[in-house]
């Protein structure tokens, strides 16, 4: 399991787009949790996603982002 979790639901044009950015931003592996699979995470981030979280230390990254944006939250140490 990778530390970085994308958090996105199905059918979502921002979260496909997030991906291009990811991809841009040449991101470390990262695993995708569909928020429409659990009411816990629909709750917590249904209006949000796609949202980046690194899950070492907790934070989050919400759209909009854009490759800059993505590289600096990666660059930021734990």
């Amino acid at each position: 399991m990778s530390d970085l979790i994308l958090y996105q639901r199905d059918d979502c044009h921002l979260c496909d787009l997030a991906l291009a950015v990811l991809a841009e931003a040449s991101a470390p592996e990262f695993d995708s949790v569909w928020v429409d699979d659990s009411a816990e995470l629909q709750q917590r981030y249904g209006t949000r996603v796609p949202v980046l979280r690194d899950g070492c230390d907790g934070r989050e990254l919400d759209w909009p982002f854009d490759a800059a944006a993505v590289r600096a939250f990666l660059d930021q140490p734990a």
